[in-house]
């Protein structure tokens, strides 16, 4: 069994780290976990960890976040994997920093990223999984805010939440969208 596990985020060292670059941050703790490293290929950098006989192809789309649908669609090709076997791992303004929360489908939220996914892929039922990055900005100051670095204050709870994050995507490939929800969303 393969898995496409995809970290939403922004190439470029003024993007590491922050808020909109969540995704790759869980991709690169996940890697990490399993001492394996990425190398840049066609639309993205790409590690392949093994996990309980599954293979997990992890990708960091190089499209940046408004355009990762290309690389998504690429890879779910190249890869020949399962739409039913894709997870997005993005930020999402709507929960409190910190917050996971696992869905089988949904809409955008008003999210660039997943926006052009659903659209390259003509359909918004896949899995994501949605880290919170909180909203706390002015009106008006909404890039400004995704793009900005974590407060020192919750820098202390983002490596938990991070190796959280980790197991959940393990858990999606093993257990299943559905058993993993029940495991970890709300907790």
């Amino acid at each position: 069994m393969k898995y496409l596990i995809v970290g939403l985020g922004n190439i470029g060292a003024e993007y590491k780290h922050t808020r909109h670059n969540i995704g790759f941050d869980i991709v690169d703790a996940l890697a990490n976990e399993k001492e394996e490293k990425f190398e840049v290929d066609r639309l993205a950098a790409v590690a392949r960890i093994k996990h309980k006989g599954r293979i997990f192809v992890l990708i960091k789309p190089s499209t940046y976040m408004n355009l990762s649908g290309k690389a998504v669609n690429y890879w779910l090709q190249t890869e020949k994997i399962n739409i039913e076997n894709l997870l997005i791992v993005t930020d999402d303004i709507a929960l409190e920093p910190g917050s996971l929360r696992m869905r089988s489908k949904g809409g955008h939220g008003g999210h660039n990223g997943l926006e052009n996914i659903i659209e390259h892929l003509g359909t918004q039922n896949f899995t994501r999984l949605r880290f919170g990055i909180g909203n706390d900005y002015r009106r008006g100051r909404q890039a400004d805010f995704v793009l900005s670095q974590w407060k020192s204050e919750e820098k202390e709870m983002l490596n938990e939440r991070i190796e959280q994050a980790t197991q959940m995507v393990l858990s999606f490939g093993t257990a299943g969208v559905a058993r993993t929800m029940n495991l970890f969303n709300n907790k």
